[in-house]
């Protein structure tokens, strides 16, 4: 045991070799009544805080107060901005809208609760401290290797040397020392100054440069400091480009680009036509069709449409004058081209055969590749009555909104849309690959919906149009298995629609009729 009278004395620190014997020691201390203590030990020690009677940290209070202030100012700030000093007219929405100040106010939380963490941590500790008495004692660098230590402050109100001594020598302790003063200076070296002073002096040059610039004019031009980022090689949207030969900087989709949420190249799903069976029939067709709308052969036809200008490009360069080597007269070539002269001749003269039309030709699906199900109806529902119904109505009888207005303006360019409870437009003469097509890509006057209505939505309403057909055509043996009471109420019910509709279509032909016999009457007397 030392003592030291002439220096400063800031505590005593005690010496153990275990863990128990440490916090037997602190459990004496905390029992005698000194508070402002500490303990090192090379390793995390669990109890020890309750050992010595550490109270709590504030830190978490800190911690909490700082957060709430971030979110009261990132609040206040953008109400103030946005509502008050400056008001953003977006939309018609409120200028005081909270969920739109969430993310900001989020961001101030965690920004001034992490500050409060930091500097509340350096605070409540004491730092920045540069040193501690404790280090003069050399055998106090076993702490980090295999020795523990009791250290009890001068600053404590209980504090007395003598008293503490005598209490840290009850201890299961070999070594007592007191803590005093280090022998060396405690004056800052000047050249810290001096180097401190150049740091700060040569930081300033550059803002003083940044000012002079900002207020005067060079013939220089600006200096860039990351100049591939000013002049970025990167090439903006519909830009020229000398990089690739169709002078586009954007590129076009790598052929067999699905995009995400796409089918897949169903040919049959997309097109409604069966393609084995096309196939099977027109080869060339099949193949033109599969080049066309499959996006993995789309690289492959613009390829073989640039040869294709190339070629055609060498052909204009050679020039008219040239002829084909094998140019000279022969017989057998001058009687076929005769007889071939006189057969066309004779085809002219003979009558020609009606061919079928590709519509007739065609393979198309017989039934809808979609699960029918009511969500399916549904939504063929929901798209008829958008797309559809406008001309051909609701029920499908082909007197929608906008033939009621041809009708009652005597157009006479308007064709009266068909009916879809004709007989020829049934499942068994109209298939429903048939009928997909239709919607797709249109058919006389009508347009096509393609670029319009989904290729799902279009098979639904495809399912949908087969419904309203069963709607207003159903047969007595689809009512096999109800009760005789349960039939008669469903025809009953089946021949009053029927006999409205009729009804119906005949007072819209005889308004019609009239309508053009006053026209024709207005016209007359108008001539006359």
């Amino acid at each position: 045991m030392s003592e030291n009278n002439e220096k400063k004395v800031h505590g005593v620190v005690a010496e153990y070799t275990s863990v128990d014997t440490l916090l037997s020691a602190c459990r004496r201390v905390r029992d005698a009544g000194y508070q402002k203590t500490d303990a090192f030990t090379p390793f995390p020690v669990h109890g020890i805080d309750k050992a010595l009677g550490i109270k709590p940290t504030v830190l978490p209070w800190i911690v909490l107060g700082a957060g709430l202030t971030g979110t009261a100012t990132a609040l206040v700030m953008q109400i103030w901005m946005n509502a008050i000093d400056y008001p953003y007219i977006i939309s018609g929405k409120p200028f005081l809208s909270l969920p739109a100040f969430m993310p900001v106010a989020f961001e101030l939380t965690v920004l001034f609760a992490s500050f409060g963490a930091f500097f509340g941590m350096w605070a409540l500790n004491g730092l920045p401290k540069f040193s501690n008495p404790v280090f003069t004692d050399p055998r106090f660098d076993r702490v980090t290797d295999d020795r523990f230590f009791l250290y009890i402050d001068s600053k404590d109100d209980q504090f007395d040397r003598g008293g503490v001594e005598k209490l840290l020598g009850d201890t299961e302790t070999d070594y007592v020392q007191t803590v005093v003063d280090d022998d060396s200076s405690d004056k800052v070296p000047k050249p810290f100054f001096m180097m401190w002073g150049l740091v700060v002096g040569l930081s300033v040059i550059p803002l003083l440069v940044v000012l002079k610039m900002r207020v005067s004019h060079s013939s220089q031009p600006r200096f860039h400091v990351f100049y591939d980022m000013d002049f970025s090689p990167a090439k903006d949207a519909q830009q020229y480009s000398t990089l690739f030969r169709d002078g586009r900087a954007m590129r076009p989709d790598v052929p067999g680009t699905v995009a995400r949420g796409e089918e897949q190249a169903n040919l049959n799903y997309m097109t409604g036509i069966d393609m084995e069976a096309l196939t099977a029939i027109d080869p060339s067709r099949a193949e033109r069709l599969v080049r066309r709308l499959n996006p993995y052969f789309q690289g492959e036809t613009e390829a073989a449409q640039e040869l294709t200008d190339d070629e055609a490009a060498e052909a204009d360069k050679k020039g008219s004058g040239e002829e084909p080597e094998d140019s000279s007269p022969v017989a057998g070539k001058q009687s076929a081209s005769k007889a071939e002269a006189s057969n066309a001749d004779e085809n002219a003269a003979a009558p020609e055969e009606a061919k079928p039309s590709v519509m007739e030709t065609t393979p198309w699906l017989d039934s809808n590749p979609l699960v029918l199900n009511e969500k399916v109806l549904a939504d063929g529902r929901k798209n008829f009555g958008i797309y559809c119904s406008v001309c051909h109505g609701m029920n499908g009888s082909g007197n929608g909104l906008v033939n009621v207005r041809a009708q009652k303006i005597i157009s006479p360019d308007w064709i009266q849309p068909s009916s879809l409870h004709q007989e020829t437009l049934y499942a068994d003469k109209y298939p429903a690959g048939k009928l997909f097509s239709t919607i797709s890509n249109g058919i006389r006057k009508m347009p096509g919906y393609a670029g319009q209505i989904k290729t799902r939505d279009r098979w639904a309403i495809v399912a949908y149009v087969r419904a309203l057909q069963l709607s207003q055509n159903a047969s007595i043996e689809q009512f096999k298995d109800m009760d005789d009471s349960e039939r008669a109420k469903v025809l009953q019910e089946q021949a009053d629609v029927k006999k409205a509709l009729k009804e119906k279509a005949d007072a819209d032909a005889k308004a019609a009729k009239e309508a053009k016999e006053k026209a024709d009457a207005d016209a007359a007397n108008a001539s006359t």
